[in-house]
């Protein structure tokens, strides 16, 4: 026969999940995308999310020679983390019900922070849109950041800035400082808050990942020309020798540069000659175009994040979705930028539809001699606390448990803010 749980045990199961949905502070600021526990373990945990078309526009009446095929972009997105925090109580440990509401709590915490710090890699580590600053200085760090997200066509609602703490209290001082902003002073000056600034929403960070400085020194190039293959040509699948038609991961790309020593995962860059273009109207906007390292495969290549899609392989597809422009005609030895000068935070922005999260679930039996609770957060990750009692030792075992994935499925829609550089 299952253990039965007392009151106090449903209670502590409920004050958990309430904690719970406190501490998902990132996680209420991305999209849900719901899964079905029957065709994920069919696919294997694994689904394919369609990113935005971007149409093409022609003038005249006569649109004859216009009517082609469409691309669309897809990114897979998997069920990848599954977290347990598991402990044992033995039986006079169980008189005192108040330490095991505190091993829920912190359980609770944990689990909590692994779905911020899941949500928060997603970010900073694919976000393509660099944004590059010295010392804080407040509303212009971030207005640069509205910038870059307005001249790339990212929609002007939803976004999110999450800021390191020792970021975002500089820039709550630099605001305490304006007398002449009614209200806002007092509360920068109060909690340290700055709440909404130039279009993003804010959020402070106690654990935020670092970047390191770049080591990849000043004479790696890269060449831009077309023959050099190094533009990205966009397409929906990809065909195996052995026929087999299979979806491609439009995200990522392989370049081939002089060099790689010294560079890591991470790194940002630009190249010179590249520039950002509205992904919609296709104008250049004259600035230069960010990429992020995101593996370094052997001494000459590399797999960045966005791809560079200039459109120099004039396929329609390449048209549609592209990003850059090359000037001229290229150079062959095209110097590459190091963003990251020196070591730092990285504070990730967001659009809310740029990440996704996926929340699981586990089809746990209830007839194993366990006793099982299940309960949703606010975000929709489902928890299960479960409880099996060993009548060899009089100890009874605990664990909490999540499933759920995340992913960046728009990198242009995502980047770094990088304080502190030269």
């Amino acid at each position: 026969m299952s253990n039965a749980f007392s009151k106090e045990e449903r209670v502590a199961f409920e004050t958990l999940l309430e904690g719970f949905n406190d501490a998902e502070v990132m996680s209420r600021n991305v999209d849900k995308y719901v899964t079905d526990g029957m065709t994920m373990a069919r696919a294997n945990d694994t689904m394919w999310l369609p990113q935005p078309y971007i149409m093409q526009s022609f003038s005249g009446m006569d649109q004859t020679s216009n009517f082609k095929d469409v691309t669309q972009l897809s990114v897979p997105a998997t069920l990848g983390y599954s977290k347990s925090v598991p402990w044992t109580m033995d039986a006079k440990e169980l008189r005192d019900a108040l330490q095991e509401q505190r091993l829920g709590d912190s359980a609770r915490q944990k689990l909590a922070s692994d779905i911020n710090v899941a949500v928060l890699a997603a970010a900073a580590t694919y976000g393509g849109l660099v944004v590059k600053k010295g010392t804080p200085t407040g509303f212009d760090d971030i207005a640069t950041c509205d910038a870059l997200m307005n001249e790339v066509g990212v929609e002007q609602f939803d976004r999110k800035l999450a800021l390191s703490s020792r970021d975002y209290n500089r820039i709550a001082g630099n605001l305490a400082g304006r007398q002449n902003l009614e209200n806002r002073t007092e509360t920068a000056y109060d909690y340290a808050r700055i709440g909404m600034v130039s279009g993003f929403e804010s959020f402070k960070l106690d654990y935020p990942k670092r970047l390191q400085a770049a080591a990849g020194g000043g004479s790696i190039t890269i060449d831009t020309r077309a023959a050099a293959n190094n533009f990205y040509t966009t397409r929906a699948t990809s065909t195996a020798v052995t026929g087999e038609v299979g979806n491609v991961d439009n995200r990522f790309q392989t370049i081939t540069v002089s060099a790689t020593a010294g560079v890591v995962a991470g790194d940002s860059f630009t190249i010179n000659g590249v520039t950002q273009c509205h992904l919609i109207s296709k104008e250049d906007t004259a600035q230069p175009k960010t990429f992020r390292v995101v593996s370094v495969p052997d001494g000459t290549h590399l797999v960045i994040t966005p791809p560079l899609i200039s459109a120099q392989g004039a396929t329609d597809a390449e048209k549609q979705y592209q990003n850059a422009k090359v000037a001229g005609t290229g150079l062959a030895t095209a110097a590459i930028t190091w963003l990251n000068t020196v070591a730092c935070a990285m504070n990730p922005f967001w659009h809310k539809g740029a990440i996704k999260l996926l929340p699981g679930s586990y089809a746990v039996d209830n007839n194993t001699g366990a006793s099982i609770l299940r309960g949703k957060t606010d975000s929709g990750i489902e928890v299960v606390l479960q409880k099996q009692y060993d009548i060899a030792t009089m100890k009874t075992r605990f664990r909490v448990d999540t499933l759920f994935g995340v992913v960046n499925a728009a990198p242009e829609q995502s980047g770094i803010l990088l304080f502190d550089q030269t």
